[in-house]
């Protein structure tokens, strides 16, 4: 027994050592300002670090941003997970951590999950919820051209895309493993769309919406409640 507590102790130490070096070696943290075990212990944190690990091997003049907190006219905010500023467009991600069966039309406003033990969860439609976050940066950079935008929904590989329906040709649905080779296919499609100082001067542009205070955090999160109890 004692010997099996000790393998076992052996192997969680050794895969927290991994991770630990794989969160050292990446950029994450200047980026998101989350420390090593708020991202490894936090849900939604951690899927974000994974995006994030697989958009660092991405080639080419590439700016990568998260949790941006974007200011809109109504003098509110909206959350952007992730964003990838490149020379052919400008990637927008949402994260989605789920595990389940996912089911979803992009034409629908709630999503469905579904559990092992057939528990069914609504959420809602994270097409739609990246097209507001898409609105809300085109507007604030000043930007109507959505032919720049191009939106991800990353789910996690512990999910099933059981039954998603797509009609927009700049959405992608896809797994978290799958991100990669989608996104290199993608990008030899497209065009350079923006050189490299056009890249520095929206990113400069958008560096004031990350890492904010907590006080635009914690006045997002009241506005959302609000909204949801409407």
């Amino acid at each position: 027994m004692r010997i099996l507590l000790g393998l076992f102790f052996l192997g969680f130490v050794t895969v927290f050592l991994l991770k630990y070096l794989e969160f050292k070696h990446s950029n994450y943290k200047s980026a998101s300002g989350n420390g090593f075990l708020k991202t490894l212990f936090d849900k939604g944190n951690y899927g974000e670090f994974l995006t994030f690990l697989k958009l660092e091997r991405l080639k080419g003049y590439n700016k990568i941003m998260c949790n941006l907190y974007i200011p809109k006219k109504d003098g509110t905010t909206t959350e952007i997970d992730l964003l990838l500023l490149s020379e052919t467009d400008i990637y927008v991600f949402e994260s989605k951590n789920y595990s389940g069966w996912i089911f979803g039309d992009e034409k629908n406003r709630n999503w469905t999950q579904t559990l092992q033990n057939r528990e069914k969860n609504r959420f809602y439609n994270p097409i739609w919820q990246n097209k507001g976050h898409i609105n809300a940066l085109s507007a604030f950079l000043e930007n109507d051209h959505n032919h720049l935008y191009q939106s991800y929904i990353i789910f996690s590989e512990r999910c099933t895309l059981k039954k998603i329906n797509i009609t927009s040709a700049n959405v992608k649905v896809i797994k978290r493993n799958n991100l990669l080779k989608q996104m290199k296919n993608d990008k030899t499609k497209l065009n350079n769309l923006l050189k490299p100082d056009q890249i520095e001067s929206i990113y400069k542009k958008l560096k004031n919406c990350c890492l904010v205070d907590d006080k635009i955090k914690k006045a997002h999160v009241e506005q959302i409640q609000v909204k949801n109890n409407r």
